[in-house]
């Protein structure tokens, strides 16, 4: 297989360091490794399976020999500097919201819509993390039943946010007789007028509002959703809700499937969802056995539970999914779209 020369543009940030991870950890055809950066992160160094690497700043000439570039260093980034690291002949793995719904850029979870990698120009997008663990785990249900109706509910971790929001959960935790009366600097998003304590307390609001009431967030999963299943026609809305969790993502989700199946149980809902690669069914009430965000940290899988049967409607479930935001949210679904790109 041949060695690719890869960068990483926001090498230092936490989605950065976990790709870098992933590109060590299940040993990525790496020739050269370059580690990019902004001008004051310059000349820090990273420490990478034994090696140590000089960051250096983000130019366009810094893109020169690279084959893969991933970007994860914010949308203005990306916007900046994609189009010079594609014109220097490396394919852009885009983890940033910049690119996911420009027409002609394929929108891409390995596991559900692969072939879409074949009509890049260069630039490849990595959907929305809470997007990603919920169409990776609803794959094969979408394939077999056609999904008519989604609707979800996301209960998402603060590290979504970044690392200065982790610090303010913490920070903000220690105060408990006070905890209404939390300094807050970050949340709902850095870029709003008011921001919330988020320690004892549930944000129904992730990002600044947009179309009719609702959340950048919420618009991003109802548009990438549709994208990436490439059914325009399916009825999916969004609620999107930061939690006091350090990491993972949790989801609600109801689903309508076609109105031919009102015969599909849930044994074999649970039986089409397991088939997907990456993803676990963890789902037995007889033993209190259902996915929980503390406990898919640090895990590369998708977990999905509590799947049960509308009681109203024959054909409509209710379902449960979490997984680590950061790993197959982000840094671990880039990666695998890079290796998917070179089989």
């Amino acid at each position: 297989m041949r060695q690719m020369n890869v960068a990483v543009v926001g090498a230092t940030g936490a989605v950065g360091t976990t790709i870098i991870e992933k590109l060590v950890e299940r040993d990525f055809p790496i020739k050269s490794l370059k580690l990019l950066a902004s001008k004051r992160s310059a000349g820090s160094q990273v420490t990478v399976g034994g090696t140590t690497y000089t960051v250096e700043e983000t130019t366009e000439d810094a893109f020169e020999g690279v084959d893969i570039a991933f970007f994860s260093a914010g949308g203005s980034i990306s916007e900046h500097f994609a189009q010079a690291a594609i014109d220097r002949g490396a394919v852009v793995i885009d983890n940033t919201s910049a690119y996911r719904m420009t027409e002609g850029v394929p929108l891409v979870v390995p596991e559900v819509n692969p072939d879409a990698m074949r009509a890049h120009k260069g630039l490849i997008a990595n959907p929305n993390c809470s997007t990603i663990q919920m169409v990776a785990a609803l794959k094969e249900v979408k394939d077999k039943y056609d999904i008519r109706r989604l609707i979800v509910s996301t209960y998402q971790a603060v590290s979504g946010a970044g690392a200065d929001a982790i610090a303010e959960l913490e920070t903000q935790s220690k105060n408990f007789e006070g905890r209404a009366e939390n300094e807050a600097n970050i949340l709902p998003s850095a870029s709003q007028p008011k921001h919330f304590p988020i320690a004892f307390n549930v944000i129904p609001q992730i990002d600044a509002f947009g179309e009719e009431g609702y959340t950048l967030e919420e618009l991003k999963m109802m548009n990438e959703t549709r994208k990436i299943f490439d059914d325009y026609e399916m009825e999916v809305a969004a609620t999107c809700v930061r939690l006091p969790v350090v990491t993972g993502h949790s989801e609600s989700v109801y689903i309508e499937l076609g109105e031919e199946h009102t015969d599909v149980t849930v044994e074999q809902l649970k039986a089409d969802i397991a088939k997907t690669p990456g993803v676990i069914v963890e789902d037995d009430p007889s033993t209190q056995t259902y996915p929980m965000p503390v406990f898919a940290e640090g895990r590369d899988e998708i977990f999905v539970g509590r799947i049960r049967k509308d009681r109203d409607r024959p054909n409509g479930f209710h379902l449960w999914i979490v997984s680590d935001n950061l790993l197959k949210g982000a840094a671990l679904n880039s990666v695998q779209i890079a290796e998917a790109l070179i089989e």
